[in-house]
């Protein structure tokens, strides 16, 4: 492979606690560095994630003033980071403001379709690349029982675990929850493991996919109604249009809906999982696709791409803050 380029930031807006951008921006880093490249990260908030970018991979916090390429998850770090290097903002949805695009990025990679039409709304051309995960990390290590028999949520509600449970006991199943908010667990594998089933949401779904699980796709969350997809075995490239959020469908579901979900568990569906995340969301071919996405902004367009008037308007009406520098 042509290792072009050579030095890498990667930057996420903070990597204090568990989250999905936080765990995607170890993944990236832990991937590329397997691949030999120089990589770097930056954040305005340490903590549990960049420890562990320390000390598992021996990443450390920006050493440089150049990168030939800097991978950026929030418009703040691309803000930040503006004359550190060719920028490539990756945003991961369409409502948090910190997903918003900077205009000082050089591209754009949206990881679902829905958040392409986003930018797209914006006159923003951006390329689909959909989150990653480590396959050798992330995979099946307790075999599927014939029939369900333990639930796993990783919904971050009280609201949708109140369904889930009463779900769960609709259909004589023992359910497990784990929150990021509460019970924070790094090995997230371990306890999808334990489970023939989990109820989550983007790449929480993603993780369990690639630990051969079938997903429920429903959630509750504080910025966005109760919604779900369901059980997607059946509209998997449907629900990931819009990154697993359950917006496809948009259907709130009750405690009969959910149980009956619940019981179209197949052990066989396990096996479908795990092979459309290898082949779907596999980090190794994620990290590739950003190198080539880069020669192909760098060698093609020349250089940073010409904002046009609409997208001019549309930042000169937004109030993006600087952020304070961490040393």
């Amino acid at each position: 492979m042509n290792k072009i380029p050579r030095s890498i930031l990667i930057a996420n807006h903070h990597l204090e606690h568990l989250g999905g951008s936080e765990t995607y921006t170890y993944a990236l880093a832990e991937e590329l560095t397997k691949q030999q490249f120089d990589v770097d990260y930056f954040t305005f908030h340490k903590g549990t994630v960049s420890d562990k970018l320390e000390t598992d991979l021996g990443v450390r916090f920006r050493q440089k003033k150049k990168y030939d390429l800097i991978l950026a998850n929030h418009y703040t770090c691309v803000n930040q980071l503006r004359s550190s290097g060719f920028i490539i903002q990756t945003c991961h949805g369409i409502y948090p403001e910190l997903e918003q695009p900077s205009p000082h990025a050089n591209g754009y990679v949206a990881i679902s379709q829905e958040v392409q039409d986003h930018l797209a709304q914006r006159d923003l051309e951006s390329k689909v690349i959909l989150n990653g995960i480590n396959m050798d990390r992330y995979k099946s290590t307790n075999p599927l029982h014939s029939e369900v028999r333990t639930v796993l949520s990783m919904c971050q509600s009280d609201e949708a675990n109140q369904i889930i449970e009463a779900s769960c006991k609709a259909a004589g199943v023992r359910l497990i929850t784990l929150n990021k908010f509460k019970n924070p667990e790094w090995n997230v594998e371990k306890a999808i493991n334990r489970a023939d089933l989990v109820v989550a949401i983007g790449r929480s779904a993603y993780e369990a996919m690639a630990c051969g699980r079938p997903v429920i796709i429903f959630d509750h969350r504080s910025y966005f109604q109760s919604c779900g997809d369901g059980y997607v075995r059946d509209r998997l490239e449907r629900s990931l249009l819009k990154n697993c959020s359950g917006r496809y469908s948009n259907k709130t579901f009750s405690v009969a809906e959910v149980t009956k979900e619940i019981k179209k568990f197949r052990p066989e569906d396990g096996t479908f999982f795990r092979n459309f995340a290898l082949k779907k969301l596999n980090i190794a071919h994620t990290a590739q696709e950003y190198l080539d996405y880069f020669q192909h902004l760098r060698y093609q367009r020349s250089g940073i791409p010409q904002l046009s008037a609409a997208i001019k308007r549309f930042f000169s009406r937004r109030s993006l803050k600087k952020q304070p520098y961490i040393k």
